[in-house]
């Protein structure tokens, strides 16, 4: 059976710095074999948690938006990378309200057993993006038997591209290529 990786970008730049890491990680998963969808949280529909555990009875969230498919993509991954630039120490706003949705998967127990890759990207040097990847471990140490396998560093990176002179797109490809 074939593997499959869901990338999920929240760059709010469609080719900013993050999402061209996402790309290059496609690259070497699918060249490796594996099943390979992306999606963008810029431009999908999605509300905040209302904290009411509807979900908490049937497992479905009772937000009628964008989520439903995403977290279906999300229990059908093997792999699921989670991409953000940094903004103000933290990940972006959309990563961060994704997140809080995966509540009715995280009750029904679909989200378990995940590999995770975390790609994060900044103006500023490595150290300023551990409190964003400390929130995303958080989120990632609530899932039952989900293991992080990675995260790429794209520090130093401010305009919209400059990660194409970096290392870390070979990185962001070799792990997607052994992931």
């Amino acid at each position: 059976m074939q593997k499959t990786t869901l990338i999920i970008s929240s760059s709010p730049r469609k080719g900013g710095n993050s999402d061209l890491l996402c790309d290059e990680f496609a690259k070497g998963a699918l060249e490796a074999g594996y099943a390979t969808d992306k999606i963008y949280l810029q431009g999908q529909k999605i509300g905040f948690c209302m904290a009411c555990y509807g979900c908490k009875k049937g497992g479905v969230c009772v937000q009628k938006d964008d989520v439903a498919p995403i977290l279906e993509k999300m229990a059908s991954a093997d792999v699921i990378v989670l991409a953000t630039p940094v903004y103000y120490y933290s990940m972006t706003g959309q990563l961060k309200t994704l997140i809080d949705r995966t509540l009715p998967r995280y009750y029904m127990n679909k989200i378990s057993g995940k590999y995770f890759y975390f790609i994060v990207t900044a103006a500023e040097e490595k150290h300023t993006m551990e409190r964003t990847v400390d929130g995303l471990r958080g989120f990632i140490e609530c899932l039952p038997d989900a293991t992080l396998k990675g995260i790429i560093y794209g520090a130093g990176v401010y305009e919209k591209g400059e990660i194409t002179t970096k290392p870390e797109m070979e990185e962001a490809y070799l792990m997607g290529r052994n992931s």
